[in-house]
């Protein structure tokens, strides 16, 4: 009998310490379906409020130009893929994931992002120099996660159309 509350009592800590190492992909969502977060629901998040798809991009926000950028995160890719910012501006990056967590970094930067489900994370930084920079996925996020690659294009700022109120930019053709 001894050994069966043993085992059943390892079998229990084991169980526990593989949920706590994989908090967002589970404690997250499971106080979410209680009630106990007011994040944004992962399966909608692009049909309405702010990750609708016609308001993912670069968009001019706020003093001095600034530049606020809004993604997705996804198996197996960023919604946007491309994005186009100018340099020596803050650029305001705001990011969720709509499935799984994901860890972005722009490669020859020291910038990075976690985007997690039901959140929105956000950080500002000032890319100096014109350059094209891209974006792998840093955390597994399944079988497809080695081809989950973005890009960010820095163009010098006189070269960075100004935007109008509502319009949107990424790497594709105007």
């Amino acid at each position: 009998m001894k050994n069966k509350i043993g085992f059943v009592a390892i079998v229990t800590l084991i169980g526990l310490a593989v949920l706590s190492t994989r908090y967002y992909m589970v404690d997250v969502p499971v106080w979410h379906f209680f009630g106990g977060g007011s994040g944004l629901d992962p399966a909608t998040l692009h049909l309405q409020g702010e990750f609708v798809e016609s308001n993912l991009g670069a968009a001019a926000q706020g003093p001095a130009g600034s530049i606020t950028v809004r993604m997705i995160a996804q198996q197996f890719v960023f919604v946007p893929q491309c994005v186009v910012v100018p340099a020596g501006v803050p650029v305001k990056f705001r990011i969720t994931s709509a499935d799984a967590v994901h860890m972005l970094s722009f490669l020859g930067t020291n910038y990075g992002l976690k985007a997690v489900p039901g959140e929105v994370t956000e950080a500002t930084f000032t890319f100096p120099k014109a350059g094209e920079f891209k974006i792998p996925c840093h955390e597994f996020c399944g079988a497809g996660h080695y081809a989950m690659r973005g890009h960010l294009n820095v163009v010098p700022r006189d070269q960075f159309a100004t935007l109008l109120p509502g319009e949107r930019r990424t790497c594709e053709p105007r």
